[in-house]
């Protein structure tokens, strides 16, 4: 069996998923009251990163957990809802030719995989009329049927990706050297570089440089 992984953020979606939750909730007539404290929360860690004290890494789980924490308490079904709002609003921006690619792969039989640290029912909302055979995402945990901002968020990313893909695949046999890879950004590199055919999409300038240097594909 062969696998095909695609990332989200500058992939599959041509903008950046939390930009996004960041408007939405600003602007939402039903949740904009969160969004104060929600700033409050993500500030400490964004400056800390911009003073160069706390990684990057722990910047963006940080931020992944005080977004989450601003809907404490808030139902489930409610926050799939408020996922599915944003959904909507990334299809637009999603890159014809990367979906052309996903069905592509689909049709001959591979094991299609979406990997992101963008929220699970998220990705799952707006990739659903896709044929995708596995989200791996940042989880959600939903206590009791409603958010509790005391629960921990791991937030997938770096070397966690490959971690999750390794779980998820279990013991399924995939060809690696004949399995596909997808992605715009250096920082996916042990994933472009698992794959047997690594495809660099709209790349950041160090994986165009990489790209170029290793005969890679480059849409």
């Amino acid at each position: 069996m062969r696998a095909a992984i695609f990332d989200f953020d500058g992939t599959l979606y041509a903008g950046e998923t939390f930009d996004l939750l960041m408007s939405h909730l600003k602007h939402h007539p039903t949740h904009k009251n969160r969004y104060k404290a929600f700033y409050r929360a993500i500030m400490p860690p964004y400056l800390g990163y911009k003073l160069k004290i706390v990684p990057e890494p722990v910047m963006r789980e940080r931020s992944m957990k005080a977004y989450l924490s601003a809907f404490h308490e808030l139902p489930e079904l409610e926050l799939t809802g408020y996922f599915q709002e944003v959904a909507e609003k990334m299809k637009d921006g999603f890159n014809p030719e990367v979906i052309h690619r996903m069905r592509q792969h689909a049709d001959q039989g591979d094991f299609v995989m979406l990997v992101s640290g963008a929220f699970t029912p998220l990705l799952e909302a707006a990739t659903e009329e896709l044929p995708v055979d596995q989200v791996i995402g940042t989880h959600v945990a939903y206590p009791n049927g409603a958010l509790d901002k005391r629960s921990p968020v791991r937030h997938i990313q770096s070397e966690r990706k490959i971690e999750e893909i390794n779980a998820v695949l279990g013991d399924r046999q995939i060809d690696w050297r004949e399995s596909f890879a997808y992605s715009d950004s250096v920082s996916d590199l042990p994933i472009l570089e698992l794959a047997g055919h690594a495809v660099a999409v709209r790349p950041d300038d160090r994986l165009r440089a990489i790209a170029a240097e290793r005969g890679w594909e480059v849409l």
